[in-house]
Order: C-alpha cells, then structure tokens, then sequence
C-alpha cells in the first residue's frame, strides 16, 4: 500500500524509482497502483513525472 501523504509518497515513489524500477510504469506494475491516480495526487502538490530522469520533479 502506497503512502497517503503526498510528500511522503513522493518520496517513496522516487526511491524506488531510482533503485529498483527502470519506469513509472513499472512502478505501478509492481505496486499494483494506478498510474493516472498517481501522477494526478503528485501533480496536486507540484510534482509531475519527467521520464528522462525517470523521476517526479
């Protein structure tokens, strides 16, 4: 389950960006998230995806 608190969340979602998934869509794969809820709660807080650094920025 994937933190509630969108700073947090942020966090953790770079992390393992960084370290274990090659992609946002793995991410979510390997998660079980949906990624358009994802980037939607990122992007009310300031934070889109920019897959060249394959991070939320």
């Amino acid at each position: 389950m994937l933190p509630r608190d969108p700073i947090i969340l942020v966090s953790y979602v770079n992390t393992k960006l960084r370290d274990r998934d090659a992609s946002l869509a793995i991410f979510c794969e390997e998660e079980e998230a949906d990624e358009t809820a994802l980037r939607a709660a990122l992007a009310e807080v300031g934070y889109e995806y920019d897959p060249a650094r394959n991070q939320f920025v």
